[in-house]
């Protein structure tokens, strides 16, 4: 199979694996134990919590490790909002992740106010609209989505935090998409708080973290035994923690645009008629949105897994359903054209064989339903 779809998740690195399994096998202590077993365990919680705080130039003392990004977003809104409550209103962007738009609509189901920013055509935040929305005092927490999921356009942050801080806001970067594709620094874009995945950059399922700025009062969302310095109870999960410590640190070095380009390129030359998303826009180095007009995108997923070929069309995060793209839509799109895209998206473990091979089996594809589509107007 080639795997063009690592914007939903990657396969676990080899050198990660070998990394956590000692601690799937013979170190199994519980680290908040006291003998020596116990603290052989902590230690490599500690390293790993230091090669993450390394990724993003962090501290270690700001590194929560969490089950990932999706309870890092939660546990963020449920401090803000449990420690300046009379700050009613989160601000957040059209282009969300569904995890950012469910935690939105939580904030407003508690009482507080929402209001979505747009984007342009090329999927940046309108920075013109913060500002003005800003200007409301109640402006608890901005929440953006730093590289899209969908696009991979990534938002002008700095700029985000430099308004909302000028405001006397906070910031929430939704991180996800970022490890091992471009550079993290929570000094040069001090973000308040910041959420990860490690099953997007090479660990495995089930282990993330919460970044909480040493500058910001934070209140824990699990309460229990004390773990994670009593700001997020539960025994660690070990194994995974080491896991995404050794992911952390083959994400020090990020990905290039080469197999991105070299697959956007051989497609164009195949297939003029495709449109690649926030082409004007900074991009990740790995993502690739591409529409095909005339195609449809429910039809060419199962075309492509016929022919050996993983990828997404639109989000990949709705239970394996293809829905309307509300990305796309708050770029200006309708809803006929986000039917017809497909997200490719590589890893670090893609060669460039498989970027061109994939870009030719992608209009092959696209080719064959068009003749089939056409054949079956036919009177």
């Amino acid at each position: 199979m080639i795997y063009l779809d690592a914007n939903a998740t990657t396969p676990i690195a080899p050198a990660v694996l070998e990394a956590m399994l000692p601690f799937l096998r013979d170190q199994h202590a519980n680290p908040s134990a006291s003998y020596a077993a116990a603290r052989q365990v902590r230690r490599a919680v500690d390293v790993a919590r230091g090669a993450v705080a390394g990724l993003l130039a962090a501290e270690p003392g700001e590194i929560i490790f969490t089950s990932g990004a999706t309870e890092s977003m939660h546990t963020t809104h449920h401090s803000v909002r449990a420690l300046w409550p009379e700050k009613r209103r989160l601000i957040t962007t059209a282009v969300e992740h569904a995890a950012g738009l469910e935690c939105a609509a939580r904030w407003k189901k508690s009482g507080g106010e929402v209001c979505l920013i747009g984007v342009d055509s090329q999927g940046r935040v309108d920075l013109a609209a913060l500002e003005s929305a800003l200007l409301d005092e109640e402006v608890a927490l901005v929440s953006v989505l730093w590289a899209n999921n969908e696009t991979g356009v990534i938002q002008p942050l700095h700029d985000v935090v430099e308004l909302a801080h000028a405001h006397g806001a906070l910031v929430h970067a939704d991180a996800v998409q970022m490890p091992g594709k471009a550079k993290i620094h929570v000094r040069e874009v001090p973000v308040d708080f910041l959420s990860l995945s490690g099953h997007k950059f090479h660990a495995p399922k089930g282990v993330g973290i919460l970044y909480v700025s040493q500058r910001v009062r934070f209140e824990p969302l699990l309460t229990g035994g004390g773990q994670e310095g009593g700001r997020r109870s539960g025994t660690e999960n070990v194994a995974g923690i080491v896991a995404l410590g050794k992911a952390a640190e083959l994400a020090q070095k990020p990905m290039d645009g080469t197999l991105r380009d070299a697959f956007e390129r051989d497609l164009r030359a195949r297939w003029s008629e495709a449109v690649i998303h926030g082409q004007g826009a900074m991009r990740l180095p790995n993502t690739s949105s591409v529409h095909l007009p005339g195609v449809d995108a429910a039809g060419m997923l199962i075309m492509l897994d016929q022919r050996g070929l993983a990828c997404s069309a639109g989000s990949a995060c709705h239970a394996g359903a293809v829905h309307p793209s509300h990305v796309l839509e708050a770029m200006g799109f309708d809803a006929e054209h986000a039917a017809e895209t497909l997200r490719i998206s590589f890893s670090r473990m893609n060669s460039p064989e498989e970027a061109t091979t994939g870009a030719q089996i992608v209009v092959e594809c696209a080719e064959r339903l068009r003749s089939l589509r056409g054949s079956a107007c036919v009177v």
